[in-house]
């Protein structure tokens, strides 16, 4: 993990604006890209002058957008059997798809705040054929709030910035720690559920 943030800080750094929105569509599109640490990092751009605050927010969530569109599309027209070529996408599908059931067109937007399922809600939604212009709006509404989220704590970083890179690095471990966490909680309530 610490090589893969390493390269995105790096691809950033080169390509700025751009680099924000190729890495924020893959992630969106169901491509384990980050965004923790492109957002973070182009947040500590922002404190460094190298980038601006609303620019960085806006491109962000737009390419989250676009790839979040990609994956609907997939999820709408069932041509979603490359997601499932590992077993670690098939989980986290899976999961997604489970959230959308349970909690219906709301979880689009909140989805969008939680590490994994962010990634993988737009299949469902797709699946589902949750209306594109409704699909749009929750989207945006909340990778706007997630990028905004971000960017700032990347900003307010700025001067310790060598002790969040270290933090970053540990990333996928905290993504991970989220992911059972919460497949937990759903073996545990389904469990109460089959009690009954």
């Amino acid at each position: 993990m610490e090589s893969l943030s390493h390269s995105i800080q790096t691809f950033v750094a080169n390509h700025g604006l751009e680099a924000v929105f190729l890495l924020m569509v893959l992630e969106s599109a169901c491509i384990p890209v980050p965004s923790e640490v492109t957002m973070i990092y182009a947040g500590y751009l922002v404190s460094q002058g190298d980038m601006g605050f609303v620019p960085a927010v806006l491109v962000g969530a737009f390419a989250n957008l676009v790839g979040s569109w990609i994956a609907w599309g997939v999820g709408a027209y069932g041509v979603d059997a490359w997601l499932y070529r590992t077993e670690r996408n098939r989980r986290h599908a899976e999961q997604a798809h489970r959230w959308f059931e349970r909690y219906g067109t709301p979880v689009v937007f909140f989805s969008r705040l939680v590490p994994v399922v962010r990634t993988f809600i737009s299949l469902p939604a797709g699946v589902a054929r949750m209306p594109l212009g409704r699909f749009s709006l929750l989207t945006i509404l909340g990778c706007l709030t997630w990028s905004l989220l971000l960017v700032s704590i990347g900003d307010v970083a700025g001067a310790n910035w060598d002790t969040w890179h270290r933090r970053l690095g540990d990333l996928d471990y905290v993504v991970v720690a989220v992911a059972l966490v919460i497949v937990a909680a759903w073996l545990l309530r389904r469990r109460r559920s089959a009690a009954r």
